[in-house]
This record gives structure tokens, sequence and C-alpha cells, in this order.
């Protein structure tokens, strides 16, 4: 079955759109996960390369786009970061429709937010089509002496519920394009193998 399309929402990007002149596949990701764990800052770092300490709480989505090259084709993903906050997760939920990519985040220096990802997990495998590429990202190793989640638990977390799994830090930018490319190429390698995957996909001659 085919993923539905996108949300129609005709927000305008929040971040810079490092636009290219055509790409062939149009990827949409959706970013998950409590508050305060850097979800925006991941973001702005893959989109724009930069950092903003103490940053505030997202409130409702923000969007970025960014187009890299996988495999000698070139992709743009779509990012939308969602709120932490349970007071916005019914319109969180609403953002999975259409989601090639789901990056569900945590704090590796906030053990709680280690903790909610079971239930970020059930929302995702819930609402978003069947074939969703879901990322595990453990947010923040700059900060590795205050660290509360090992990596050898996290990555126990992501083998048992078949996850992707990058540990980054949106400050120093470890990890974070990889992590973004890593999943791209898989989302890709599905797409190749199923055409309807994709409800977002786009052909550019």
């Amino acid at each position: 079955m085919a993923c539905c399309g996108g949300s129609g929402n005709n927000a305008q990007p929040t971040f810079n759109d490092r636009k290219s002149t055509s790409y062939l596949h149009l990827f949409k990701y959706i970013m998950v996960g409590d508050s305060a764990i850097g979800k925006s800052n991941l973001l702005l770092q893959f989109v724009d390369k930069r950092f903003t300490p103490n940053s505030e709480f997202t409130i409702g989505v923000e969007f970025g786009s960014r187009s890299i090259n996988v495999n000698n084709k070139q992709i743009k993903l779509q990012i939308w970061d969602t709120a932490g906050q349970e007071k916005f997760r019914s319109i969180t939920r609403a953002y999975y429709r259409g989601a090639v990519c789901a990056m569900i985040c945590y704090d590796i220096t906030r053990r709680d937010t280690f903790e909610s990802l079971t239930s970020w997990l059930s929302d995702c495998r819930k609402f978003s089509c069947g074939d969703v590429t879901i990322v595990l990202i453990g947010n923040k190793t700059d900060l590795d002496s205050n660290r509360q989640v090992s990596t050898q638990e996290a990555k126990e977390f992501a083998e048992k519920n078949n996850l992707l799994f990058f540990e980054t830090s949106a400050k120093t930018g470890h990890n974070v394009d990889l992590a973004f490319e890593k999943s791209a190429e898989l989302v890709l390698e599905k797409l190749q193998k199923n055409p309807e995957l994709n409800g977002n996909n786009v052909s550019v001659d």
C-alpha cells in the first residue's frame, strides 16, 4: 500500500532551504521526542550548520529542508521538527502521515527522556505508514561526562526494535549529517524495491 501524501500544511520554512536546481526524490522526515533534548538544534545543525544555545521550546512544529546526494541521486529531505510537550502530542501525530523516516530522539544526560522512547515508538508505528524507517538518536554527546544512558543500553534498545541508531551532538555536529545520510540511503533502498513507499516521491527530468 502506498503511503499517503503530505499534510497539506502551508507553513513557511523556519530554516534556510539549501536549494538545488533539481532533485529526484522528496523524502518527508519527522523528528519526535521529549522537550529540551535538542531536536530543533539537530535540525538547525543539519540544515544551516549552526547551534543556538538556550533555544526556546518548539511550539507546534518547525520545518527545514536540505538536498543531499545519495548514491549519485539528488534527494531533498523535508524535515518536520515537532514539539515534545504532551499538550502538543495530538498535533505531532498528524505529522507522521506521509513520513518515510521518523527520528526518535532522547538526551543521553536525561534518563527520563530515554524511558519515554517506548511511548514515542508506539505512536510512530501506530500513525506512520507501515514501512517507515525509524532512527534512534541519542543527542548531546558533547556532555558525555553527564551521561545517564549508556551507548550499549541504547544500542540494545535499537536492535530489539529494529531501529537505526546514532549518538549525536547538535552542538559540535558529531554524527548529525551521518544520521540523515544513512537513513536516506535506507529509505532510497526501500523505495527502489517498492516505488509506492513514498507518497511524497517526486521525479524531476
